[in-house]
């Protein structure tokens, strides 16, 4: 019997419930997983260390016979290393509660998809049994994490395999991580379903193949060349089979999870033990886009697989390269028109923003540099849109993430033109719910909208261009979901819920007709919502509350009439700067703010907020230091502030901008004085120099201190506007781009609610107005406690407009201010809901 102390101070989690499908289908082994609670990984038993991995994430160390594999988080090989510091190296001999590695837990958390930290036998066939300790929290070095009671021992060598040996042909490896754990636990869960003598063999060195440790004691990395070797009764098939996943599988670093299990099923023998569901059922996620729908899983798979790694004329593959971008453009811009038609321009623009990310030239650089080294133009391509697309994912931002989506998006576009003409459009069953693990822009607008019930994906967020035109095409859709859902079989009948998130498998009969009558009676109130979108926002006993719109660009400017808003309550002007290589000028500025103020008219209000970029989500051509912690740290009017052209560039064009209608200016992330007189100031001097009059000038209230400080504020300010989303991920300390904890970033928090209260209250007492331009103002539970605490205008998104509208003209101000002060009392958001449902409805 082996006893394993736990290596790290944790809580321990089931393997099923690890959101990888290599490790809980136990394809790398057996044993538990930790979510950490220390930063160190300690040795759990007397060892010898047989692999360090290069990026430090993994250990695996041998006793009694046994292969123990300790892998820290998920994912977190992407790191290479960043984050991560060994402290043994192999051949070393360690004692129990020895130190083996060390790591930053901020930024392993903030970067990778999970911290949950595993501890597998690898070596299953010398195993008869494990016993994992119950679920609680476990001291590092000093509670037992499980026991295993090894095996017999076999005994002597098995005599070797009688058979001509097979050999395959040299196999590139592709991807861009290498073997490290997951794609060494496919393989040698597919090795051990052969009876042959299998070995990877790279530079003259092997491995046998049905050992995880073995395979990743060769390191191979990308560009690396192997050889599978076999000897036996099978080896022939066996040898097909592995060649067959290291080039499609595990050609990539992205492949489905379900793909190891066809893998092997396709070999022989059972498949791996499936992916054990949510104990209820139910998948969740983060709503991305609003409706129900009830249809059948429609599994969607990209193909990246190049087949011809090397060129022996680089002229020839960058003409290749050139003529296939060339040919991407041409069809983004045919499928931009099409969009236009058939929706609006400002999410056809989307596919603008496509082209434009084509002529990266960091991307291309890359691509050419491949070439240049022998490369095929589609490897070369392949490599190189992958490890862009890798470095913005790696900022987590969900503006930047959202980036990496559309750039792998218009990168597949030109590989497949480059390896086989354009991607076939996947024929949709009718009623489908497309499930997938990135659901790109062009995915999204090629299915067939008629058989396209709603989308589902376990990547991106609410904030994603997906998302934008699930909205805007009215198909509900969840993002960020429970990755095992991957694993549903093709048909399997779902309601998707976008509102609460979630999708549920095998509705009941009851439960579909249910869902159709919700969605019968959503379409005639949001027909009824905008045949009323006109009339004011008033209340029962009299009270009026503004309306108006947050808008993105010139396109929305242009749909705020239609809708009824009343204004804009916030003019992101992030679309000026984003998606270029070099800054707008003053005079392209001005431009851009004049349309978005004439669209209005003179008499609503356009609120320009000036630039929020910062380390979460940087311009190329602003440089930047890396920073730790990029929320808290260079953003908003921090960065602007110490980049006084690019500032006063913006401000002036702004003011210029300012007689074309009735313009105002805010700035984000304020959170001191100094900085709110520091920006107030520039704006006062140039005006002056240009001889206009002044304009309203506020800030956003997206920081405790900005909160607390409101009736500071509001003696220079002429407004505030509440950002919701951000002040709740500052107030709650979550980040709400989080799945796990997205359902608690819940803007209705007591907390919340009481920083929105002590904003309105200061701001009244210099009488100043009080927006909320977050996304709490389109959220129809939240209308009734922010007319009760007194906001004066809602800011939603454009397609809400009309829905906010109707939601106070159904209210009674006294009744809202009774719900308001019982929501400063409750305890949570979930109490708020449901104060608000059994008041309002």
């Amino acid at each position: 019997m082996l006893t394993l102390l736990a290596p790290l101070s944790g809580v321990v989690v089931p393997l099923d419930e690890v959101p990888d499908a290599n490790f809980s289908g136990r394809m790398s082994g057996d044993g538990a997983s930790l979510d950490p609670l220390s930063d160190r990984l300690l040795a759990p038993c007397d060892a010898e260390v047989r692999v360090v991995h290069r990026a430090a994430h993994a250990v695996i160390l041998r006793a009694a016979g046994l292969e123990i594999l300790l892998h820290v988080g998920v994912d977190t090989v992407r790191l290479n290393g960043e984050g991560f510091r060994a402290l043994v190296k192999v051949g070393d001999r360690v004692r129990a509660g020895d130190p083996l590695l060390e790591f930053d837990v901020d930024l392993v958390a903030r970067r990778a998809r999970s911290l949950l930290t595993q501890v597998l036998v690898t070596n299953m066939e010398r195993v008869a049994s494990i016993e994992v300790a119950a679920p609680g929290v476990l001291s590092a070095g000093r509670d037992v994490l499980m026991r295993v009671a090894v095996a017999a021992d076999p005994g002597a060598p098995a005599v070797p395999m009688e058979g001509e040996e097979v050999r395959s042909r040299p196999v590139p490896i592709t991807a861009s991580l290498g073997l490290h754990a997951r794609p060494a636990g496919v393989l040698a869960t597919l090795a051990r379903r052969f009876r042959a003598d299998l070995r990877l063999v790279r530079d003259g060195r092997e491995a046998d193949l049905r050992s995880t440790s073995d395979i990743m004691e060769l390191e191979v990395e990308q560009h690396h060349v192997v050889t599978i070797v076999a000897r036996g009764p099978d080896a022939a098939e066996a040898v097909d089979a592995v060649v067959e996943t290291l080039t499609t599988t595990l050609a990539h670093d992205h492949g489905p999870p379900a793909a190891a299990t066809a893998a092997a099923a396709r070999a022989g023998g059972a498949p791996p033990r499936a992916l054990t569901p949510p104990a209820d059922g139910v998948f969740r996620g983060v709503s991305a886009s609003s409706g129900v729908a009830v249809g059948n899983v429609f599994q969607f798979r990209h193909d990246d697989t190049v087949e011809v790694a090397r060129a022996a004329n680089p002229n020839a593959e960058r003409r290749v390269l050139d003529a296939a971008l060339a040919d991407a453009g041409a069809q983004l811009r045919e499928l931009q028109e099409r969009l236009t038609r058939e929706a609006d321009a400002d999410q056809a623009a989307i596919f603008e923003a496509h082209r434009t990310l084509l002529e990266d030239p960091k991307l291309l650089d890359r691509a050419y540099a491949e070439i240049r080294d022998g490369a095929s133009a589609a490897w070369a391509w392949r490599e190189s849109f992958r490890a862009r697309a890798e470095a913005m994912a790696a900022l987590k931002n969900p503006m930047l993430a959202a980036r990496a989506t559309d750039l792998r998006d218009a990168g597949r576009r030109v590989l497949h033109l480059l390896v086989k003409g354009p991607a076939p459009t996947p024929v949709v069953p009718v009623d489908s719910i497309v499930v997938a693990e990135d659901l790109t822009p062009s995915d999204a607008t090629s299915l067939d909208r008629t058989r396209v019930r709603g989308f589902c994906t376990t990547m991106g967020s609410a904030t994603s261009h997906v998302a934008i035109l699930a909205r805007g095409l009215g198909i509900p859709a969840v993002a960020g979901i429970d990755p095992r859902v991957l694993d549903l079989a093709p048909g399997t009948r779902v309601v998707l819920d976008g509102d609460t998130g979630v999708l549920k498998p095998a509705p009941s009969a009851e439960e579909e007709a249910e869902i159709r009558r919700r969605r019968e009676a959503a379409e005639r109130t949001r027909a009824e919502q905008l045949a009323s979108a006109q009339q004011p926002a008033t209340t029962t006993d009299g009270h009026r509350v503004e309306v108006a719109a947050n808008i993105g660009d010139v396109a929305d400017a242009e749909r705020v009439l239609e809708v009824g808003g009343e204004g804009v309550g916030l003019l992101r002007s992030e679309f000026v700067f984003l998606e270029r290589r070099s800054a707008p000028d003053e005079d392209e500025q001005t431009a851009l703010y004049e349309r978005a103020a004439r669209a209005l008219g003179k008499e609503r209000l356009l609120v320009i907020r000036t630039l929020d970029v910062g380390g979460d989500k940087p311009l190329p051509y602003v440089p930047m230091d890396p920073e730790a912690n990029p929320f808290l740290g260079e953003r908003g009017v921090r960065l602007t502030l110490t980049r006084p052209e690019l500032f006063r560039a913006q401000v002036r064009a702004i003011l210029r901008a300012s007689p074309a209608g009735r313009v105002a200016v805010m700035f984000p992330m304020i959170a001191t004085l100094a900085e709110w007189r520091a920006c107030r100031a520039i704006v006062e001097r140039e005006r002056e120099s240009l001889g206009l009059p002044a304009i309203q000038t506020g800030i956003m209230v997206e920081t405790a201190a900005a909160a607390l400080l409101a009736d500071q504020f509001a003696r220079e300010a002429d407004f505030l506007s509440i950002g919701t989303n951000d002040l709740t991920q500052y107030t709650l300390a979550m980040d709400r781009t989080n799945p796990r904890l997205a359902p608690q970033v819940d803007a209705l928090h007591p907390s919340v609610l009481r920083l929105i209260e002590m904003t309105v209250r200061g701001a009244h007492a210099h009488g100043r107005w009080v927006g909320v331009c977050g996304a709490l103002a389109g959220d129809p539970t939240a209308v009734p406690v922010l007319v009760g605490l007194g906001v004066d205008e809602l800011s939603a998104d454009v397609p809400l407009v009309p829905a906010v509208k109707a939601r106070v003209r159904g209210l009674s101000r006294a009744q809202c201010e009774e719900t308001a002060r019982l929501a400063l009392a409750a305890e949570d958001g979930a109490a708020v809901r449901r104060l608000v449902a059994e008041r309002h409805g």
